[in-house]
């Protein structure tokens, strides 16, 4: 069985792509790179080709359209799914989440933790370059849902985390609804709710290198109204 798999979603990340695949790849041997490009009008898709004709620890999937970070990450969890990986991990693609950091998440999972959070709110853990709305923002969106969900997690809405296969099997993946960064606290709510063991280990969240952040007033209103949605219905 192929050890790991991270699946990076990208939409027009054409300047960051390139080297975010480099650095995946150096950071940890164990690791090959799924590439799910939302049909970039920018070129990040033939960009993604290209490396993978390159590399064979490269590999893409191209989308129709772009329908939000949620809808590419289960496209990606179904391919990987079908295929032998023991560990399917996220990431973004602009830097945000330092590669530096994939060799801890694998360890953990191979250590026994069905999912492992890279995790801001931690000891250890914390954000370089973000002002002062934006830390509230993060934090307190963090602890509504933590509250709210009754989960003993610190850092729900981050999105670098490492799954063991056997969680992704047992979540009826088709019935997760979110597609903006309320995946993330789905994923990790569903997980907890099927008794998997869910441990934060962690990071430093980097503000991206080049490029435009995809966060929007839509994304947020979507997570705060399915943390409600997910306590009663989950």
């Amino acid at each position: 069985m192929n050890p790991a798999l991270v699946c990076i979603p990208t939409y027009n990340e054409r300047d960051n792509l390139e080297a975010i695949v480099e650095a995946v790849l150096a950071a940890d041997a164990r690791t090959e790179v799924l590439v799910v490009d939302d049909s970039s009008p920018d070129g990040t898709g033939d960009l993604a080709d290209a490396l993978s004709a390159r590399n064979p620890r490269v590999h893409v999937l191209h989308r129709a359209r772009k329908e939000g970070l949620g809808r590419a990450y289960l496209a990606a969890f179904a391919w990987a799914l079908a295929r032998p990986y023991a560990y399917v991990l996220e990431m973004d693609a602009d830097f945000s989440h330092p590669p530096r950091f994939l060799p801890a998440l694998l360890d953990r999972a191979e250590a026994g933790v069905d999912l492992v959070l890279g995790s801001r709110y931690v000891p250890g853990g914390g954000t370089l370059n973000w002002g002062f709305l934006r830390r509230l923002i993060s934090r307190g969106g963090s602890l509504y849902a933590r509250v709210l969900l009754g989960l003993p997690v610190r850092d729900l809405t981050g999105g670098f985390k490492c799954f063991r296969r056997r969680v992704l099997e047992s979540i009826d993946l088709a019935q997760v609804r979110s597609t903006g960064y309320a995946f993330q606290i789905e994923l990790t709510y569903r997980a907890s709710r099927k008794g998997f063991r869910v441990e934060e280990i962690p990071i430093v969240f980097e503000d991206r290198r080049v490029g435009q952040s995809k966060m929007s007033k839509r994304i947020v209103l979507e997570a705060l109204t399915m943390v409600w949605k997910l306590r009663f219905t989950v």
